[in-house]
């Protein structure tokens, strides 16, 4: 690379969609660190040209609320593949808005996707030979809240 040219970035393929279903939320309350819930996750579904699968119930997102514009999140939780592989899934997450934007999505109201700025890096990681190459790849996403569900569009970066 010449040094007064510009790096090209990295390639996105898109790897697929995860709809996750959530319960209602554990409100911890305020702590030194911010506002704190924990968002269970009861199962959901991935579709996509890379994989496709089930969301396995028993994990949860675990939220800090830092400001009345801006959510850090922290989802755990693993989701099994058509041929039964079992991947674990981390996902660390930045969502925000505007002040009155927010406050509607976290009372369980619509909000215009435009409104919020989702995205979230991912790390997926199996034991499973076929699906290996998950754990050699970094994933980014946007996201999408609605009241009952999170929708997660993965990318893997080439």
């Amino acid at each position: 690379m010449a040094p007064d040219s510009t790096p090209l970035p990295p390639a996105l393929d898109y790897a697929g969609t995860l709809s996750v279903l959530i319960a209602e939320p554990i409100d911890v309350g305020p702590t030194p660190e911010g506002h704190r819930r924990i968002i269970p996750i009861t199962g959901g579904t991935v579709t996509g040209p890379r994989f496709t699968g089930r969301v396995l119930a028993g994990g949860a997102d675990f939220q800090t609320l830092h400001s009345p514009e801006l959510t850090q999140l922290e989802a755990r939780y693993a989701i099994e593949t058509e041929d039964g592989a079992v991947i674990s899934v981390d996902n660390a997450a930045l969502r925000s808005g505007s002040t009155d934007a927010m406050a509607r999505l976290l009372a369980g109201e619509p909000v215009d996707l435009a409104e919020i700025y989702f995205r979230c890096a991912v790390r997926l990681r199996t034991s499973a030979a076929e699906w290996e190459w998950m754990n050699r790849t970094l994933f980014v996403g946007s996201g999408e809240r609605y009241p009952d569900r999170v929708v997660v569009h993965l990318f893997a970066v080439a």
